[in-house]
């Protein structure tokens, strides 16, 4: 059974939220950012509010749940925990 469109939002909003909140206050603090593990901290939850957004679009669309290499269906334990993935997990193991 899939994530329902509205809970689906739901746990996406909720991810931005927290990502959104993480990056602010990572970055409110200068003397953190720069060179070395804060930088790739701030580059992966940009990352991951890119995913997010895109994810956004899919369930806009109409795709939001489906494998984009594959077209299965994403189980919905891993949209659960992983609301943003836009893989099954095999296909997922294979694009690493």
């Amino acid at each position: 059974m899939r994530l329902k469109p509205h809970d689906a939002r739901q746990r996406l909003e909720h991810e931005r939220e927290t990502r959104t909140a993480q990056l602010a206050a990572i970055e409110g603090q200068p003397d953190l950012v720069g060179d070395g593990p804060t930088a790739v901290q701030v580059n992966t939850m940009r990352g991951v509010l890119a995913e997010i957004d895109r994810a956004m679009r899919r369930l806009e669309e109409g795709t939001y749940g489906d494998c984009e290499d594959c077209s299965r269906a994403i189980p919905r334990e891993r949209l659960e925990i992983l609301p943003y993935a836009s893989r099954c997990v095999g296909c997922q193991s294979r694009a690493v």
